[in-house]
């Protein structure tokens, strides 16, 4: 069957959009780490709508396995190929198709990189709000793929609330015609929503309107020292209270991350000392420059009288800001720094469980090896905690804390993937944050849109 399937594929496209054989390069079964698994039997590389409805089609007469791919980011081996599979790459749908300032929305294909599509609609004085650290290479569809949340899902929210409508290919090549440009649109059930967080396991989206802001006249970066979990949380609610719709992020590091990526990264500073507990970068930003500046300058003097932080920084221009950002964006160079021994987690929970979870992660850690330690930090506003527990080289550890975090997030109520989706690597867990019942209705969605289960097969549940 693979041979019939690459022969009537080649008929149909042309050599430059069907790769087999040695034109297929490693990056397409390569993940982010390095690390490769066999070749796909072949690889699509389509320029449009038509051309996915087409070979899906063909695919799904076949019964032939497609995994899709964008920028290869994700931390799940979600879009790593499995046996007998053929790669779907959208890196060649990377029109972005229409700026509409008037309506504050773009209209793009998804293979579009996250910073190209916000370097252009920057160009008409808008911003697209989704931002992470893999903006220069992750996709639009990838991010629409896992519901991707990063910096400013504090003030913006996730990925799902900025997606006006799409358009995606099912598995027998159905085009779903969705993209629409207004937020209204109470017809039924909102089938964008199918596609959004499924990790492609429901259709392939080819083209997503998504919404826009106008660019913040002002945008005030500021690093905090703090002594405690307590005053951490004290402080959002400060910040909440005091700057309102202005606070865009607020982000947490426990000393260890802050410390090691000032010491071990190359061109990170550390603009305040690193002997504190905790460290927050929070961001307010606004129309009213003086007003944005005023306000955070006033918010912070507060919290320096009421003992809520101990020092604080604010950066006095663009490139400071940058510099501060960076400290918070350079978790896979400070994984790098340190070495491969270690497994990253990606956790949802209450805020006011965070700092007994990390306690609880860390002393349990050291009972598997004595050597271990754990890097904390996180979008604290949101809930949302990034867990990297490291080891020493003498022994592979990594199954035993992969049990020992997801146990212990299932005995404090959170979730076992905040933004990074569950692909394959943490289906075995999914049971710890959904009930029997929610997986067996995800199931249901996927025999009723995927009845031949050829889209992304066994990446979140198997059916």
């Amino acid at each position: 069957m693979p041979a019939a399937i690459i022969d009537e594929l080649c008929s149909v496209f042309d050599s430059t959009t069907v790769l087999t054989g040695s034109d297929i390069d490693a990056r397409y079964h390569t993940d982010m780490a390095g690390i490769p698994v066999a070749p796909p039997i072949a690889v699509m590389r389509p320029r449009s709508t038509e051309d996915v409805s087409t070979f899906l089609r063909l695919c799904h007469l076949a019964r032939v396995p497609v995994t899709t791919q964008g920028g290869m980011t994700g931390l799940v081996r979600a879009t790593m190929p499995q046996a007998g599979e053929i790669v779907l790459s959208m890196e060649r749908m990377n029109a972005i198709e229409e700026v509409d300032t008037g309506g504050g929305v773009v209209i793009t294909q998804t293979g579009v990189p996250l910073q190209r599509l916000q370097e252009r609609v920057e160009q008409d004085g808008f911003m697209f709000p989704l931002d992470l650290g893999a903006r220069g290479s992750c996709t639009i569809g990838g991010n629409i793929s896992t519901n991707a949340g990063g910096n400013r899902v504090i003030r913006y929210g996730m990925t799902r609330d900025l997606v006006l409508g799409l358009e995606a290919v099912l598995a027998d090549g159905t085009i779903l015609r969705g993209v629409r440009k207004y937020i209204k649109n109470n017809t039924g059930i909102d089938l964008k929503q199918l596609f959004v967080g499924t990790e492609g396991t429901l259709g392939v989206v080819t083209r997503a309107a998504l919404r826009i802001f106008p660019a913040p006249a002002e945008q005030q970066v500021a690093l905090c020292a703090l002594s405690s979990f307590d005053k951490v949380r004290n402080f959002l609610a400060l910040s909440r209270k005091r700057l309102g719709g202005d606070l865009t992020a607020f982000e947490v590091m426990w000393n260890e991350y802050y410390r090691l990526t000032t010491e071990l990264v190359k061109g990170v500073a550390a603009p305040l000392a690193t002997n504190h507990p905790f460290y927050v970068l929070l961001e307010s930003s606004g129309s009213d420059a003086e007003r944005i500046r005023s306000d955070l300058e006033d918010m912070l003097e507060t919290a320096l009288e009421n003992d809520i932080i101990l020092d604080a920084t604010i950066a006095s221009s663009g490139a400071a800001a940058a510099a501060i950002w960076k400290i918070r964006d350079s978790s896979v160079e400070l994984g790098r720094a340190i070495g491969p021994n270690g497994v990253g987690f990606d956790i949802s929970l209450a805020i006011d469980r965070m700092e007994a979870f990390a306690d609880r992660i860390k002393a349990e850690a050291k009972k598997i090896d004595k050597d271990a330690y754990a890097i904390v930090f996180g979008h604290a506003g949101d809930g949302n905690l990034h867990v990297n527990v490291k080891y020493p080289p003498t022994a592979d550890r990594n199954e035993e804390i992969t049990k020992l975090v997801y146990g212990i997030t299932g005995e404090f109520a959170g979730s076992i993937s905040a933004e990074h989706g569950i692909g394959i690597l943490k289906r075995p867990y999914l049971k710890l944050s959904r009930t029997e019942e929610e997986i067996e209705t995800m199931r249901t969605l996927k025999r009723a849109l995927d009845p031949h289960h050829i889209l992304n097969p066994g990446r979140i549940f198997t059916v």
